[in-house]
């Protein structure tokens, strides 16, 4: 068998009063045909980044709607991950591509998981590449498979993309976060688009007072008595963590005593996240103003919180992005963003909205400048901004496509 998460119970009715209720009721009505409907996630890792914190939340939520809902997790050794990371850098356009020995690998392990497999489901999440060949491994079942993609596909690396493809013939519907991050060639006829969300009651996005989250800043090690810009983020190169500290560097020349802090989560299917800490470690030991945290340094989601909320500024520069829930966090949070444009980012700032997306170190160096000099109009942008999250981004909207793509790929009308 695989792994088996732990999520515990959840009600849908603590989301009143924080998500409007329309969606809500409209949530519950559409669920009703799908009570007792067998559903299987199925990921690669049960912490560390934004699916994992997804299904942690999505799960519970569906059982407490009478799905019968599980989540398992995928398991491998270091030569597995190693080429699912590789695969998933070159689908997000990577020019490496993998290698014979990565291929083999991955394949078998694939099959070793997909004898583990042991389900009578009658729908099945697969979560992004990791365990993408479990369906042709396992045998097609009475299951409707779905590919949900958490990444940017757009314009795939041609190898990885061919041997990816192959994986995904007999699936039943894809997921993207986008239309345009649908891949070219994709061989599945169903297609939705369906942005994620945040939960604004998990660990992380729950309301904390200001002295406390002072404490816990503190206690980690930052003092609050001169400004703080922060980027959350995995340690991978997409989210061009060493950009953000040549733009704060620039930053520096006109607010000397700005601090950064650069807070990172390593996850069981990222290998190369060490690689990256370890740099950014190295290149900024001599600046005490430089801070690199890690889930394995004391900060997870809590003191994520924190630091969302009392940063002058949050920063995601990334140069290829699937969403970037970082970004919908932060703005809930009522803290201003500065972003790259790239990805599901935009839509999260659609207009302006809750900050400034820039495209260059050095217009993510102007827009910080600005956004810490100009107080008012910071503060502004990211009222907009939370309320922006709180109409299109928060989980149980999430929820509600989700529902009726299940309807859709059961055979449920909506007569």
């Amino acid at each position: 068998m695989l792994h088996k998460v732990d999520v515990g119970t959840r009600s849908l009715r603590a989301y009143r009063g924080i998500v409007p209720d329309e969606t809500i009721e409209e949530l519950r009505e559409a669920a009703k045909p799908l009570r007792g409907l067998r559903v299987l996630h199925l990921n690669a890792t049960p912490y560390g980044g934004g699916v994992s914190e997804l299904l942690r939340s999505l799960v519970p939520l569906m059982n407490d709607l009478g799905m019968r809902t599980e989540w398992e997790v995928i398991s491998g050794d270091q030569r597995f991950f190693s080429a699912t990371k590789a695969i998933h850098n070159g689908l997000q356009g990577s020019d490496l591509g993998i290698t014979l020995e990565e291929e083999a690998a991955y394949e078998m392990t694939s099959r070793e998981n997909a004898a583990r497999l042991e389900t009578e489901s009658d729908i099945v999440f697969v979560h992004d590449p990791q365990p993408v060949a479990l369906r042709a491994l396992h045998g097609r079942d009475q299951a409707r498979w779905i590919w949900r993609c958490h990444i940017d596909t757009s314009a795939p690396n041609p190898q990885v993309w061919e041997i990816v493809r192959g994986y995904l013939e007999g699936y039943d519907a894809a997921v993207f976060t986008m239309r345009e991050f649908v891949p070219p060639g994709l061989p599945i006829a169903r297609v939705e688009a369906i942005p994620p969300a945040i939960d604004p009651l998990s660990p992380k996005n729950i309301p904390l007072q200001e002295k406390v989250a002072r404490q816990i800043i503190n206690w980690i090690g930052v003092e609050l008595d001169s400004p703080l810009v922060t980027q959350v983020a995995r340690f991978d190169p997409w989210k061009d963590p060493f950009g953000v500290i040549a733009a704060y560097r620039l930053v520096r020349e006109q607010i000397p005593n700005l601090q950064l802090a650069l807070v990172g989560s390593m996850a069981l299917d990222d290998p190369e996240g060490w690689d990256i800490y370890h740099q950014l470690v190295d290149v900024s030991q001599n600046d005490p103003l430089v801070h690199v945290f890690s889930n394995f340094t004391g900060v997870g989601n809590i003191e994520v919180n924190a630091f969302q909320r009392l940063s002058d500024v949050i920063i995601q520069k990334s140069v290829r992005e699937g969403f970037g829930l970082v970004i919908s966090e932060a703005l809930w949070k009522g803290t201003p963003v500065v972003a790259g444009r790239a990805g599901g980012i935009p839509m999260q700032m659609a207009g302006g909205t809750g900050g400034l997306l820039v495209e260059s170190v050095e217009e993510c160096a102007a827009a910080l400048l600005k956004l810490l000099r100009e107080r008012r109009y910071a503060t502004e942008l990211a009222k907009h901004g939370q309320e922006w999250v709180r109409s299109r981004f928060l989980l149980p909207r999430l929820l509600l496509d989700e529902v009726r793509l299940m309807r859709a790929c059961a055979g449920v009308s909506d007569e």
